[in-house]
């Protein structure tokens, strides 16, 4: 009975550990799965930041000139801020991810790690226990037969000794021998009688360890763990929560700043920068003036009239077509689009001409600035090595300076050149207080004047503009003194279209000479050699080509500032601007 009470007792200790290993087993891999759970949520957060950065990235305003119009309305301006503002929040949601995995998963991984270890601990010294108190029963059982064992092999010498001391036919010798052998079995059984009940002793002692101490011992290092795991589960799921809560201040004035910058878009400041960057600066048209054919024409030419005279042949109207200008569009003029123009912006209506020079001025003083401080810089360093030799030559900084001295004279002469272009624009642009007073009317001196000098409509494609050039009457032009090598022609060199097609010869006006040779590879120019005498048809028109003739057959343009001109006094195509 007692052997089975015992088997019972071990058994269901056995089924305990076994539970509880199981239950423990399923409790880590429960903190590996919450564990696995965060770990995707930061590879999401990481993927979505990275996706909300390109995305901010993908319609940020790219660096070109595109991005300087762009720059000038308040909703672009607005939209580029909320571009920023999301690439702001996108780093937030970066912050989550890092503070995921520093705060959570490698906190829970160390834990997690050290769990196993301190799990396999308490179940080792179980195990270690409940076979310590098995084998201490072993012990006590065998101690135990034995005591028995020997017990009867005492009784059955005593049994022995009292027949041969019975028996008269046994001798002497005899029975003595059979009383020392039931002597001896008596004490080994004595002595296994002491020796089991010393092993009884010690079992039960062990025995009430082990049940009451070193099992319950066990099973509360246990639930200790377990209660630590699941305590730091749950500061997980609170710090899960918390890792969110800390970037929403952040992630609040993210969204802040897009409403502020949605509440700073004005549309009546867009509109107003849409008009001053499409301002033309071109007069409306004056009034269409009666014609009586019932009576004999006494009209004098006017610009401002939108009708052609049916003597148009005679005395044209060159700005009959540029009071359309802002709704027209040339379809066979292609050579003047945007980028495509002429160095000097003639193409380009007078405001924004104006505009163009100015800005291009600016950006030449920044570079003759930008010279100007390599220049200075470079100047004390070859001072610094004139005092201190070993530091380097000083010869070895004058090609340099050499060089910027020739680049701040270029930079310089280009300034003189756009800023001469700049007066002339200013010159001829209206005062906004005589708008209503002036129409802009060209006095000519003879019909044929008129006739030539507007023969060429000034009229560029897509509602451009090119300047009228200032040609009052005049003998001769001077020519230019500045000392510097060959001027180079208009950068971008006009295509003539086809200007020369179905037109009548035009008159001479004047003589020309040629100051530097020129090649005249592009379509509608003539090359000329240096010296020699050409006959001016046509003056420059403010776009810097001059229109000569060698012959019946050879006619072309040259750049005005490679020729002389010599207009004759009663030049035709002379006029005079009112």
């Amino acid at each position: 009975m007692i052997e089975e009470r015992m088997g019972d007792c071990w058994s269901h200790t056995k089924d305990q550990f076994e539970n509880l290993e199981k239950h423990t087993q399923w409790g880590i891999e429960y903190v590996e799965k919450y564990s696995k759970f965060v770990k995707e949520r930061s590879e999401i957060e990481i993927n979505y930041a990275k996706q909300i950065r390109n995305l901010s990235k993908k319609y940020q305003p790219k660096k070109n000139s595109r991005e300087e119009e762009e720059s000038k309305y308040t909703f672009c301006r607005a939209f580029v801020t909320a571009l920023n503002e999301l690439n702001d929040y996108a780093g937030q949601h970066e912050v989550i991810a890092e503070n995921l995995t520093s705060q959570i998963i490698t906190e829970l991984s160390r834990f997690l790690q050290d769990l196993k270890g301190e799990r396999k601990s308490y179940f080792h010294d179980g195990r270690k226990a409940q076979q310590h108190i098995e084998s201490s029963w072993k012990q006590l059982e065998a101690s135990k037969r034995r005591f028995e064992r020997d017990c009867k092999e005492a009784d059955k010498a005593q049994q022995y000794f009292e027949r041969m001391d019975a028996d008269i036919n046994v001798t002497k010798a005899d029975v003595e021998k059979a009383r020392q052998q039931a002597q001896m079995r008596h004490q080994m059984a004595a002595d296994s009688k002491a020796e089991y009940a010393s092993y009884l002793q010690k079992f039960n002692q062990e025995q009430s360890e082990h049940y009451y101490t070193i099992i319950p011992n066990i099973f509360q290092k246990l639930q200790d763990m377990e209660e630590r795991r699941i305590d730091r589960l749950g500061v997980c799921m609170k710090t899960f929560a918390d890792v969110d809560r800390q970037v929403l201040p952040i992630v609040g004035k993210c969204l802040d700043g897009m409403t502020k910058a949605a509440e700073c878009i004005d549309p009546k400041t867009d509109s107003k920068q849409v008009v001053e960057s499409y301002k033309s600066g071109f007069e409306p048209p004056g009034d269409v003036e009666f014609e009586d054919y019932g009576q004999a024409m006494k009209r004098s030419p006017s610009d401002t009239s939108l009708s052609n005279s049916r003597e148009s042949k005679e005395k044209p109207s060159s700005k009959t077509k540029g009071k359309l200008w802002p709704f027209i569009k040339n379809k066979n003029k292609l050579s003047l689009k945007l980028g495509s123009g002429p160095e000097d912006f003639s193409h380009l209506p007078p405001e924004q001409r104006r505009k163009k020079l100015q800005g291009k001025i600016d950006e030449l003083h920044k570079d003759i600035q930008k010279e100007m401080d390599q220049r200075d810089a470079l100047t004390k360093m070859k001072d610094v090595y004139i005092k201190n030799p070993q530091m380097g030559d000083p010869s070895s900084v004058d090609p340099r300076l050499i060089e910027i001295a020739q680049n701040i004279e270029k930079l310089q002469f280009e300034v003189q050149k756009f800023e001469g272009w700049l007066a002339e624009v200013e010159e001829k642009m209206p005062s906004r207080s005589d708008t209503h007073r002036r129409s802009g009317i060209y006095e000519t001196q003879n019909s044929t004047t008129v006739s030539n000098n507007c023969a060429q409509d000034r009229e560029s494609p897509d509602g451009s503009y090119t300047e009228e050039q200032n040609s009052e009457s005049q003998v001769k032009e001077i020519p230019s003194t500045n000392p510097n090598p060959i001027p180079n022609p208009t950068s971008t060199a006009p295509e003539f279209d086809d200007e020369f097609d179905d037109e009548e010869t035009l008159p001479t006006i004047g003589t020309c000479k040629a100051l530097y040779p020129f090649e005249g590879h592009n379509e509608g120019t003539i090359s000329v050699a240096e010296g020699e005498l050409l006959y001016v048809i046509e003056e420059d028109k403010g776009d810097g080509w001059t229109r000569v003739r060698r012959n019946e057959d050879e006619e072309g343009y040259v750049p005005t500032s490679y020729v002389e001109v010599f207009l004759e006094t009663n030049a035709k195509g002379a006029m005079t601007y009112i």
